[in-house]
């Protein structure tokens, strides 16, 4: 699975365990930045980045990290295609996927530490989305509202 992985200075430290540690279980992992730290980046300039590799196809799936999750979660939302949501536990990351088709997780590095972003990130990567009955019907209605 392609996953891409971005974030402003909220998430820079975090985000650099999590590629390092994304390699390292053998995930094809692309950093859209930010590749310094820079206190005065912009996370729309980042969740904007990641949006649009992941909606084009160049990623499966899709990391995004700021100080709460909460920007980064807005903007990525602004891109047709994608789906994303803050999670702070593993129940909704999983749950995300699976009932809603999420395709991006946010969450904010002031919230959450490293051990839990791992937990979020193996739930989310590890789940599929039930592409039957009313979550099919459910997530036809999104593309249907997306369209308009």
């Amino acid at each position: 699975m392609k996953i891409a992985i971005a974030s402003d200075h909220g998430g820079f430290e975090l985000k650099a365990y999590l590629v390092m540690w994304l390699k390292e279980n053998n995930f094809d992992v692309t950093d859209l930045g930010n590749l310094v730290y820079d206190k005065e980046d912009d996370y729309p300039d980042f969740a904007n980045k990641l949006a649009q590799y992941v909606s084009n196809g160049y990623a499966e799936r899709g990391i995004l990290i700021c100080g709460s999750g909460v920007g980064a979660c807005i903007s990525a939302n602004k891109t047709k295609g994608i789906r994303a949501s803050i999670c702070h536990d593993t129940y909704s990351a999983h749950q995300g996927v699976e009932h809603d088709n999420m395709n991006v997780i946010c969450f904010g590095a002031r919230v959450i530490g490293a051990d839990l972003a791992k937990e979020l990130v193996t739930a989310f990567l590890n789940a599929k989305f039930y592409n039957e009955g009313r979550f099919k019907r459910r997530f036809d209605k999104l593309l249907t509202l997306e369209k308009n």
